[in-house]
């Protein structure tokens, strides 16, 4: 089985090592496409404006100077002799949930994927300030993985679908188990913008994603977390609102 892994904190990232890790117990056949920096928030974009290049750090590793998106184009188009089998992006340090997975660039890696018609999964850490920038920060995610992951190789994908993945931040072995459920809901008129001035007296600002406040459902992303489960969650890439195509069309009739 070959595997392309990717993620949206760079190359240079502690959870692509993870991720590596994990990848290792399913196939020696491991390539590597990421961005050459961190793309944290990037979605699904593309760079357009600006030529993207491409760096070879070793045999099967490599960076663009760019979006998870373009690192999986990159990868598929002129990286790899031959398409992946299955594409994993992260692990993300931080959460995936809820909205946010239309911000996010580990997300948005295997939406490019999916939309390659290649199975593809999400990963990501939710942390604590307790464990952040320790050992012990993917731990949870290193215990995991490789049990979410097993069930999911022969397991069927609808065609333009993708899964994500969200960790709890918990000791291995107290992760509760592993739920799959539906995508939450985050109260985002709540969220932060900090004001400051840098050193020339100009003003700027800053997008904060702490104290945002998010409504638990029953079986969503949010709730598995904050109960100390893995949260797995199928997500697909049509946005249509079918339930609304006949109210609409009727606006427009002769």
């Amino acid at each position: 089985m070959r595997i392309l892994i990717t993620n949206d904190d760079g190359i240079h990232a502690p959870g692509l090592a993870v991720l590596e890790e994990i990848a290792r117990e399913f196939s020696d056949d491991i390539w590597v496409c990421a961005p050459s920096e961190e793309q944290s928030g990037a979605g699904h974009s593309l760079t357009l404006n600006r030529p993207v290049r491409l760096q070879k750090f070793a045999e099967r590793r490599f960076a663009v100077t760019g979006t998870p998106t373009d690192s999986v184009m990159m990868a598929l188009r002129e990286v790899m002799d031959s398409p992946p089998d299955l594409i994993l992006s992260g692990v993300n340090r931080g959460a995936n949930l809820g909205d946010d997975v239309t911000y996010s660039g580990t997300v948005s890696a295997a939406i490019e994927g999916a939309l390659a018609g290649i199975r593809s999964i999400a990963f990501s850490q939710v942390y604590s300030r307790e464990t952040a920038g320790t050992d012990a920060e993917f731990a949870a995610a290193r215990h995991w993985g490789p049990k979410v992951i097993g069930p999911l190789l022969d397991a069927p994908f609808a065609e333009r679908t993708l899964v994500n993945v969200n960790f709890p931040p918990r000791a291995p072995d107290a992760v509760k188990g592993i739920r799959v459920v539906r995508q939450g809901f985050h109260d985002y008129s709540r969220g932060s913008i900090v004001e400051g001035e840098d050193p020339r007296g100009h003003r700027y600002f800053w997008f904060g994603l702490h104290a945002i406040e998010h409504t638990l459902g029953h079986h969503t992303d949010l709730e598995a977390i904050d109960d100390g489960f893995v949260a797995v969650t199928p997500l697909q890439l049509d946005f249509t609102h079918d339930a609304s195509i006949t109210a609409l069309a009727s606006r427009f009739a002769d």
